[in-house]
């Protein structure tokens, strides 16, 4: 049965759709049969892995509005062992009506249970929000692996994030874990310094290993839609993230 696995945080630029695609891509290479879902209406993981409109025969969109099965709306990338499923909103009209589908908190939790078996893991890509979807998210998810850039702004994000978990849990998913926080784009200086400090005050034992440096390759892989394991398999970013990968698999 795979484990499902959310990447959330309440604040954007802080890489969450980079972790996601490129997490993905490192499970896959290493033999694990792994999706990844894109919830976030706009579609971000779509463009990193190279999916143009014209390539997109459905997304979550239409399991949530119940006019596609979870199955059709799986496509095969470039990788063997890694499917994935798109947003595949490309409207107001079809982001509004999507939002409201999200009001029934376990659509993805019912759907995801005609496929987990074909899957070791499945990474959810979340929008930084914390309601509607991410809740259909976080309640279908055995985990949650939070990236977190440092500075002032993320702090406050990962606090209200835990409040959120804690609701969660009491209301629909009282089995929810933290896979764990990463640093990402890091680079050391003194906001490094303090926020790390911060962290392990407050964080500890959430913390990961592994490190995601800053690095223009990523974003050079995702204007030509690959991951960065892919595209530069030697460069210090995608190293860092089959480290992740690798953290991750070992994670009890």
């Amino acid at each position: 049965m795979g484990k499902v696995i959310s990447i959330c945080i309440p604040k954007g630029g802080v890489g969450k759709t980079t972790t996601a695609v490129n997490l993905s891509a490192s499970l896959a290479v290493a033999e694990n049969k792994t999706l990844l879902i894109d919830v976030d209406p706009y579609g971000a993981s779509a463009v990193a892995l190279g999916f143009t409109p014209d390539k997109i025969k459905a997304g979550i969109s239409e399991v949530f509005n119940l006019t596609k099965s979870i199955s059709f709306a799986i496509h095969k990338t470039e990788m063997e062992y890694l499917d994935f499923i798109p947003a595949n909103i490309s409207s107001l009209n079809l982001e509004e009506k999507f939002s409201k589908s999200t009001e029934n908190r376990v659509i993805l939790r019912n759907s995801l249970r005609n496929i987990k078996s074909n899957y070791k893991y499945i990474i959810i890509d979340c929008p930084p929000v914390l309601s509607g979807i991410t809740t259909n998210a976080l309640t279908a998810s055995d985990s949650l692996l939070i990236p977190i850039k440092c500075g002032h702004f993320s702090l406050d994000a990962l606090d209200r994030l835990f409040n959120y978990i804690s609701w969660i849990k009491i209301n629909t998913n009282p089995s929810l874990k933290i896979e764990g926080i990463v640093f990402t784009m890091y680079e050391k200086s003194k906001v490094t310094e303090i926020s790390e400090r911060e962290l392990k005050l407050k964080y500890k034992e959430y913390l990961l290993n592994t490190v995601i440096p800053t690095s223009n390759l990523l974003n050079e892989a995702t204007f030509y839609g690959k991951p960065l394991c892919l595209y530069k398999i030697n460069s210090e970013g995608a190293i860092s993230y089959l480290n992740l990968a690798h953290e991750i698999m070992n994670n009890k």
